[in-house]
């Protein structure tokens, strides 16, 4: 469930929405507030995704692609095609992991909201970048367009899957540019976006799964 969980915490700064103007000397809770005030305009999203992982204790390096749909509250679709099919599907009630390789469905529960982690909160539009994270403002990683600002967010709640992440945005718009992560093991996924278009109208349809015949079902411990 570890991708899934990675899916969760991607969504959480995926998107956004309008303008929302910041001064160019925004302090780092600033700008958190004004992300936090564009993602509240957003119902959902689409997009074309590119997911990145190195490090970590196997030291391995991984480069994935696919296509994401989100939908508030809390169901999302991510359709990995690169290196090799994926799928991994929230319908808000229920969280679907299928690796048609592995010929196996992980079935988990969406957590209640007092048990969620931050993210899946976030993702459900019942989370809060400035209540739930300590914001702080840091170089922007090499590689990024001129001007980028980067905002390091720490969860004020310890989390299992990350110890921290930070968002690179544009100054001007606040469009996300880049997301990076680091976990305990100290492996690095970073994701990016691009064909993004928001408040779409997608159908709760889009967010349905079945269960193909010849698999093996799991049930995935709740998380508390």
């Amino acid at each position: 469930m570890v991708h899934v969980r990675r899916a969760i915490l991607c969504a959480l700064v995926s998107c956004g929405v309008g303008a929302v103007h910041v001064a160019a000397d925004a302090t780092a809770p600033e700008l958190a507030s004004a992300l936090q005030r564009k993602y509240e305009g957003i119902k959902d999203f689409s997009a074309d995704f590119t997911h990145a992982y190195e490090g970590g204790v196997l030291h391995k390096q991984i480069t994935e692609r696919g296509h994401l749909l989100v939908k508030k509250p809390g169901k999302m679709r991510w359709d990995y095609t690169t290196p090799e099919p994926k799928q991994f599907v929230s319908d808000g009630v229920k969280m679907y992991s299928y690796v048609p390789q592995d010929k196996q469905v992980i079935v988990a529960s969406v957590p209640a909201e007092d048990q969620a982690t931050t993210p899946i909160l976030f993702l459900a539009g019942k989370g809060n970048l400035t209540r739930d994270f300590t914001p702080s403002l840091v170089d922007a990683p090499a590689g990024m367009p001129a001007g980028s600002r980067a905002l390091k967010l720490v969860p004020r709640t310890r989390q299992g899957d990350y110890d921290w992440l930070v968002l690179v945005v544009d100054p001007g718009s606040l469009s996300i540019r880049g997301l990076m992560t680091i976990d305990g093991q100290g492996g690095k996924s970073s994701f990016s976006f691009t064909n993004l278009k928001e408040n779409v109208g997608l159908a709760d349809k889009e967010f349905t799964f079945k269960i193909p015949r010849g698999v093996d079902v799991v049930s995935a411990p709740s998380r508390h």
